[in-house]
């Protein structure tokens, strides 16, 4: 089995990369899905974020108050450093008990899908890293399409990221995503040709 880590800015594509490829036999580790199951459900995740957040964190229901954590996170990288402190350690156990899952279950390939796979040291973890790539402008109008956030929300959230260059140069492939459905799907299926078959 190989282990294939999914990283690249927000908007690039990458769960449209990963859904293709577990449409040919691949699990995906979604780690961002992770984390968020993490800060409501992991009981001492929980306690450290109301003590570093307070109760704003989450909401009268019980679940996470997002958009107070994001604004309290992007705009400050301290408190970011203490939000991943707290639940990037519980998700690579999360990544390595999957990992173990997947080896154990015949799957031909693990992904694990992650906007900070640099950032937390995850290409660690996995035999390479692929970096899916956009235009900058296409990144922004597909999470102000998805979410509603305002321009300037999702210019902060890509400051807070490393750079394309940065994640190109770390990568082991790039798959660039100009927006082209077909293409893309060609791109991914080559792509699992070369490193999966």
């Amino acid at each position: 089995m190989k282990t294939l880590g999914v990283t690249g800015g927000i908007g690039a594509g990458k769960t449209t990369v990963c859904k293709i490829l577990e449409k040919r036999g691949a699990l995906i580790f979604y780690a961002d899905v992770e984390a968020k199951r993490i800060q409501v459900e992991d009981g001492e995740a929980r306690a450290e974020i109301l003590r570093l957040f307070g109760p704003a964190s989450y909401l009268p229901d019980g679940s996470l108050n997002r958009v107070f954590l994001a604004q309290q996170v992007f705009s400050d990288t301290s408190k970011m450093r203490l939000l991943n402190g707290t639940v990037h350690p519980r998700v690579r156990k999360a990544l390595l008990d999957k990992k173990e899952y997947a080896k154990k279950a015949g799957y031909p390939l693990l992904v694990y899908e992650a906007a900070l796979i640099f950032e937390t040291g995850g290409e660690d973890v996995v035999d390479a890293v692929l970096v899916v790539d956009a235009p900058i402008f296409d990144r922004i109008q597909r999470v102000q399409a998805r979410d509603g956030s305002t321009m300037e929300q999702v210019k902060s959230r890509i400051q807070n990221q490393l750079s394309s260059d940065e994640m190109r140069r770390r990568a082991d492939f790039i798959i660039e995503n100009k927006g082209n459905p077909v293409d893309l799907e060609e791109k991914v299926l080559l792509f699992w040709k070369q490193f999966v078959e």
